[in-house]
C-alpha cells in the first residue's frame, strides 16, 4: 500500500505537519480579523461621530452641519444628531436593518434614553450596543446632546465572512500544493532507494554485478557510491570463496585418502570418491542393497560419538573386503561447540601388500622352482645310474622330465610377460570385435569342462552396442582365466553365471559363482603374483601358477579398464572387469 511505503509516510508526515499549523494560523487569523473588524469599525465610526460633534459645535448653520454630515457618512451606517433642545436628527441608511431608529425610537425607547444618557454622563466615546446586532458610537456635545452613529453587524459579518473564504481557501490552496510538493520531494528522496532496495534483492539472488546509478551528489548520491563500492567488494569476496571452494573441492577429490564430513547426527555432508568406495564396500560387506539408503559404517560412528563425547581427535582401524582402512577423525567447532567432524580414511592395504610381497616372493619363487627342479635332479639321476632297467622305464622317466621342464618353461615365459607389462613393455594387436558372438564362443568353449565338473554354467546378454576396439587375444586371455577360476573353485551341482553388458561407452563383463570363496584377508592380494587359493580346498592336479589374475589385471589396465573381485568366504566369489567399447 502507498502509506506503508516510505514516499506514503514521508508525504503524510509533511502533510499532516503543515496541515497542523495552517490550522492553527487559520485559527488564529479568523479570531485576528473577526475582532480586527468590529474595531476598525468601531474606529471609523468614533471619528465620525467626533468630526460631526466638532461640527455641531462649531456653531455652523443646522443645514450646512447637516448637509456636512450626509456627505461625511458611511451609506450602510445611520446617524443621529440629538441637540440639547431634544429634537433629533436622523439621516438616512441604505441598511434597512437600521430603519427602526426614528424620532420616536430616540425619544421614547428606554435603550435609545439609556444611551443618551451614558454619553451625556461620562463623556465617552466608542461605546458599543450589539444586543440587536448592531454597533452604537456616541459623542457628546458641548452645549447638551450628543452625536450617535449606528452600523449593522450584518455588513462587519459579511466581511468577515469574506475574509475567512479567503483564509480557508488559501489554506487550502496551501495544503494541496503542500501535498504536491511532499509527493514530489519524498518521490526524489525515495527514488534511488528504491533503486537500491531492488539492487540489494538482486545482490541477495547472486548478482553481485548489480550498479545502482548515482543520480544526486548529495548524501543518497554518497550512499549509492558506498552501495556499488560494497557490491564490488561482495562481489570479490564472493570470488574469492567460490575459488577456494573450488579449489578445495578439487583437492578434496583428488586426494587418494577417503574423506567424510559428517555433522553431530550422522549425516554426511561431503563425501569424496574414494569414500564412497569404502562406503560401497562396506554396505556390500553388511548385506546393503544398493537401492537402499546406505548405512554408517559401524566403526565411523562410534568414532563420531567419541569425538563429541572426547572433544578430541580419535584413531580407529576397520577392515573391508580384506583390505586394512586406518581412519583419523577430527572435531569440527561451531565456537565452542562441535557440530560434527572430519574423517580422514586411509588405504593402509598397498603397504602391507608390498611388506608381504618383500618377504613372501623369493619364497614363492623357490617353492615354484624347486618341485620342478627337484624331479627333474631325481629323475635325472635315476637315468645317469640306470635305475631304470628297461627302455619302458627310461622313455617314462625322461616324458616326466620332458613335462616338468615344460612346467618349468612355462612358469619362466609367464614371469616375463608379467614383467613386461608391469614394466610398460605390452603390445595390444587392437581390432573391432564382434563382442556379443566373442563373448558367447569363449563360453561355450567351457561348457565340456563344465559338464565334466558338474557344474551349471550360463551367460546373459545385455549388448546395446555390438562392436568394440579390443586385442580379442589378450581380452580371451583375461576371461578365460576368470571361468576357468570359477569353474575349479565350484563344487558339484555348483553354478557360474557370467553377465555381458555393452553401451557406446564400455564392456562390462562379471564372472560369479558360488564356489568356497576366498578368505577375507586374502582379498587384497588376489591379483599379485604367485597367489593360489587354500591348496586344501583344490584338487592337487587342478593348481596353477598364481599368476594368472595378475597378467590379466595387467591386460585390463594396458585396455585403460579395470578389474575388482568381491567375495564371501563359503558363499562365493565375484570377479567383474570393464574396459571402453573405443580404444584411445
Amino acid at each position: 500500500m502507498f502509506w506503508k511505503s516510505v514516499v506514503g509516510k514521508l508525504s503524510l508526515t509533511i502533510l499532516l505537519l503543515v496541515s497542523f499549523v495552517l490550522s492553527v494560523l487559520t485559527f488564529f487569523l479568523m479570531q485576528f480579523f473577526e475582532t480586527y473588524h468590529i474595531q476598525e469599525a468601531e474606529n471609523d465610526m468614533t471619528q465620525m461621530a467626533a468630526k460631526i460633534s466638532s461640527l455641531v459645535d462649531s456653531d455652523y448653520n443646522l443645514d450646512f452641519i447637516e448637509d456636512a454630515t450626509e456627505m461625511l457618512r458611511d451609506p450602510s451606517s445611520r446617524i443621529v444628531i440629538y441637540y440639547a433642545d431634544g429634537e433629533p436628527w436622523i439621516s438616512d441608511s441604505e441598511d434597512t436593518d437600521l430603519s427602526f431608529i426614528d424620532e420616536s425610537w430616540m425619544l421614547n425607547d428606554p435603550e435609545a434614553q439609556e444611551l443618551l444618557v451614558q454619553v451625556t454622563a461620562q463623556s465617552s466615546q466608542g461605546l458599543i450596543e450589539d444586543e440587536n446586532e448592531i454597533i452604537s458610537v456616541g459623542s457628546p456635545l458641548e452645549n447638551g446632546g450628543a452625536v450617535f452613529v449606528f452600523k449593522s453587524l450584518d455588513m462587519i459579518n459579511e466581511t468577515k465572512d469574506q475574509t475567512t473564504k479567503l483564509i480557508l481557501l488559501s489554506a487550502g490552496i496551501a495544503i494541496l500544493l503542500t501535498t504536491f510538493f511532499a509527493v514530489f520531494l519524498s518521490s526524489r528522496v525515495t527514488a534511488p532507494l528504491i533503486k537500491m532496495r531492488e539492487a540489494a534483492y538482486n545482490l541477495t539472488r547472486g548478482e553481485f554485478n548489480t550498479k545502482v546509478p548515482v543520480l544526486t551528489r548529495d548524501e543518497i548520491g554518497d550512499l549509492a557510491i558506498e552501495f556499488n563500492r560494497m557490491g564490488n567488494q561482495l562481489n570479490y569476496h564472493i570470488q574469492a570463496l567460490r575459488q577456494e571452494k573450488e579449489q578445495l573441492s578439487s583437492i578434496v577429490s583428488s586426494m587418494a585418502d577417503g574423506v567424510f564430513t559428517l555433522n553431530r547426527d550422522g549425516e554426511i555432508i561431503v563425501m569424496n570418491p574414494p569414500a564412497e568406495a569404502y562406503l560401497d564396500n562396506w554396505n556390500y560387506e553388511h548385506n546393503q542393497k544398493e537401492d537402499k539408503e546406505k548405512q554408517l559404517p559401524t566403526e565411523l560412528k562410534d568414532a563420531l560419538n567419541k569425538v563429541i563425547a572426547e572433544e578430541r581427535a580419535v584413531l580407529k582401524e576397520s577392515v573391508v573386503q580384506g583390505r586394512n582402512y586406518v581412519m583419523l577423525v577430527t572435531p569440527l567447532y561451531d565456537e565452542s561447540h562441535v557440530r560434527g567432524c572430519v574423517a580422514v580414511i586411509r588405504d593402509m592395504t598397498e603397504e602391507r601388500r608390498l611388506d608381504k610381497l618383500r618377504k613372501d616372493f623369493i619364497a614363492n619363487v623357490s617353492h615354484e622352482l624347486r618341485t620342478p627342479i627337484s624331479m627333474l635332479q631325481g629323475y635325472s639321476e635315476a637315468i645317469v645310474d640306470d635305475i631304470a632297467e628297461t627302455k619302458e622305464d627310461k622313455n617314462e622317466l625322461a616324458k616326466i622330465i620332458y613335462e616338468e621342464s615344460l612346467r618349468m618353461g612355462r612358469l619362466v615365459n609367464e614371469l616375463l610377460d608379467l614383467a613386461r607389462m608391469e614394466a610398460g613393455q605390452i603390445q595390444l594387436h587392437v581390432e573391432s570385435v564382434a563382442v556379443q558372438a566373442f563373448v558367447e564362443r569363449i563360453v561355450h568353449k567351457f561348457q565340456g569342462l563344465a559338464q565334466e565338473s558338474e557344474v551349471e554354467l550360463s551367460l546373459s546378454l545385455d549388448m546395446h552396442e555390438q562392436i568394440g576396439e579390443m586385442d580379442a587375444d589378450r581380452i580371451e586371455q583375461v576371461l578365460t582365466n576368470l571361468i576357468d577360476n570359477a569353474l575349479r573353485h565350484s563344487v558339484k551341482g555348483g553354478k557360474v553365471e557370467v553377465h555381458a553388458l555393452s553401451n557406446s561407452d564400455f564392456l562390462h563383463v562379471e564372472v560369479e559363482d558360488n564356489g568356497s570363496g576366498i578368505p577375507e584377508e586374502d582379498l587384497p592380494f588376489v591379483f599379485e603374483r604367485f597367489y593360489k587359493a587354500d591348496k586344501s580346498r583344490v584338487k592337487k592336479e587342478k593348481q596353477g601358477t598364481g599368476l594368472g589374475l595378475a597378467i590379466a589385471r595387467n591386460i585390463i589396465e594396458a585396455h585403460h579398464g579395470k578389474i575388482q573381485v568381491r567375495s564371501k568366504l563359503d558363499i562365493g566369489t565375484t570377479f567383474s572387469f570393464e574396459i571402453p567399447m573405443k580404444h584411445s
